[in-house]
């Protein structure tokens, strides 16, 4: 891109097909990271490990399930926002909402229902295939071209 191009010629080079890709990976999987980091802290600091494990035992999952779903959102929250081994990790968090989803099916399909439904889950479920199929985006980690 030279100096002398018009600044629509350089948003155009910019926004160009493979560079908004690139892009929109990077802005998915941020999101996508930022959410499970959230949730995994949450488990910690709000409802602490030993209620997250009530809850889980109360849900009909088995009580010590709770720690490795918490170090599944750490790590794939972490291994997100960096951008290692996205599609993997993408696809290793599908298992974990898988079961958030059947705990959030009873309620119905809103997440401000009593429960909170299940849209929400649902919605980060395809978030997680639509990343997995995107990839790692722009400024990941081991990425071998620089922006």
């Amino acid at each position: 891109m030279s100096l002398e191009q018009s600044p629509r010629t350089r948003l155009d080079a910019i926004l160009s097909v493979p560079r908004s890709a690139e892009l929109a990976a990077l802005a998915l999987r941020l999101g996508l990271g930022a959410v499970f980091l959230a949730h995994a802290l949450a488990k910690v600091f709000v409802f602490t490990l030993p209620g997250t494990v009530a809850f889980f035992a109360s849900s009909g999952f088995p009580g010590w399930t709770a720690y490795p779903v918490f170090l599944a959102e750490l790590l794939g929250g972490v291994a997100l926002v960096t951008g290692f081994r996205t599609r993997l990790v993408a696809l290793g968090l599908l298992p974990v909402m898988a079961g958030a989803l059947l705990v959030h099916l009873p309620s119905g399909w809103m997440f401000t229902n009593p429960g909170g439904g299940w849209e929400y889950v649902a919605f980060l479920m395809v978030a997680l295939v639509a990343q997995a199929l995107l990839g790692d985006g722009a400024l990941a980690a081991g990425q071998r071209r620089r922006w």
